[in-house]
């Protein structure tokens, strides 16, 4: 099975919202995801200074097997995006909560998310 985070927010999409409410919140995509996905082999992110809605889509990621649109799960402007994982998209499937985040936004509004019990309840991921 596969890693689900306690203290982060999922959307039903698949990506991980981390944030402490004092800065901008990272953005990434799930172990579930990751997995399902394969070895990912490219990654188009939204730039610095754009403003992504929550439930749109603001980038894809493509696999050995697929491409899927990657979707916000909040609204905001983008802040940061992980150059690392631009050259290295494989660190994505390495490390989707640490080294294989996304990009980070200063979030206006959270789109609907779920619990980490409720995202692993709904995905087959463990806690």
């Amino acid at each position: 099975m596969s890693k689900v985070v306690a203290e982060l927010k999922y959307s039903a999409e698949h990506e991980w919202v981390a944030s402490d409410g004092a800065g901008p919140a990272g953005i990434g995509i799930s172990a579930v995801a990751a997995d399902a996905l394969g070895d990912i082999v490219y990654v188009d992110l939204p730039e610095v200074g754009a403003t992504v809605t929550a439930g749109e889509t603001c980038g894809e990621v493509e696999s050995t097997k697929s491409v899927s649109d990657l979707y916000a799960p909040v609204t905001g402007e983008v802040t940061e995006v992980n150059d690392a994982v631009v050259g290295d998209p494989s660190l994505i499937n390495s490390d989707p909560y640490g080294a294989g985040w996304l990009f980070k936004v200063a979030v206006a509004e959270e789109g609907p998310l779920l619990s980490a019990q409720e995202y692993a309840s709904k995905n087959g991921g463990e806690l």
